[in-house]
């Protein structure tokens, strides 16, 4: 944990981890021990957190967080822009792999593209800002779909009939099904020249801070560049967005060179 030059602040921190670390309330002692803090500090730092709301006891004695921080969390989601945020995380994963960074959300059907970071190299992939494309022939669409379950996900390739863009499109509901499943389970979904002849992408998911799958990173390339050793990047680029955007798990993996402020102009 990052040490500042006010010890009490460091301990209060420490604490409010703690806690947040808990499926549920839990006792002082626990928590102490956790922080490695003597427990009549804990206590004390404890009892002023109750004071401000940021923690409240239970009638068990346990402690829990406090409401107070919904109603911050709440601020801090309204002042939050998607763009904004992913602006610095994609500008690095752009100059990681060299290729046509992407940031997508969904519409209806289909994809919209939000942005683009293309890299210096003369040959590289094109994406038009708001363009359109129907979600199963791209990565990142085909998570939304894996997003939605089985039955929403049939009635998509009914009501759109699996319309082709290239010859590799999928066209068939139970393929398309087995393969969005899949790309759900290991967190990136791959494009093999569905969209357009010659491009390959590997996308994968931005949640938000109740889990929910507001919008993909994808990584365009032409398909003879396309390489599979992006994926660990590509992962973790959509776990710090999703991380800045409110979403915790434990299982986020580390990447010291990722940045996780934004900048402060698009």
């Amino acid at each position: 944990m990052p040490h500042s030059s006010i010890q009490v602040i460091d301990r209060m921190v420490a604490l409010l981890d703690a806690v947040a670390s808990q499926p549920g309330s839990v006792m002082l002692k626990d928590l102490a021990k956790i922080t490695q803090l003597h427990p009549s500090t804990t206590f004390r730092i404890l009892s002023a957190l109750c004071e401000h709301g940021l923690i409240e006891r239970t009638p068990n004695g346990q402690y829990q967080l406090g409401v107070k921080l919904l109603q911050l969390s709440s601020r801090v989601q309204g002042r939050l822009d998607l763009r904004r945020e992913a602006q610095p995380i994609l500008e690095w994963l752009r100059d990681e792999i060299n290729e046509t960074v992407n940031l997508i959300v969904r519409e209806g059907d289909e994809v919209v593209y939000l942005d683009r970071y293309p890299p210096s190299r003369m040959m590289r992939v094109e994406q038009t800002i708001g363009g359109h494309i129907p979600l199963h022939v791209t990565a990142v669409g085909k998570l939304f779909l894996a997003e939605c379950g089985l039955s929403a996900c049939l009635d998509y390739a009914q009501r759109t009939g699996l319309a082709p863009r290239t010859p590799h499109s999928i066209t068939n509901p139970d393929t398309l099904w087995r393969t969005v499943e899949q790309a759900l389970q290991q967190g990136y979904a791959l494009d093999d020249q569905e969209a357009e002849l010659g491009v390959g992408c590997i996308g994968t998911p931005v949640r938000d801070c109740n889990g929910r799958m507001m919008a993909g990173i994808s990584v365009s390339a032409p398909i003879e560049r396309r390489n599979t050793q992006w994926i660990p990047l590509i992962k973790q680029a959509g776990a710090t967005l999703s991380a800045r955007l409110g979403y915790s798990t434990s299982e986020q993996p580390a990447h010291p060179t990722v940045p996780t402020q934004p900048t402060q102009d698009l």
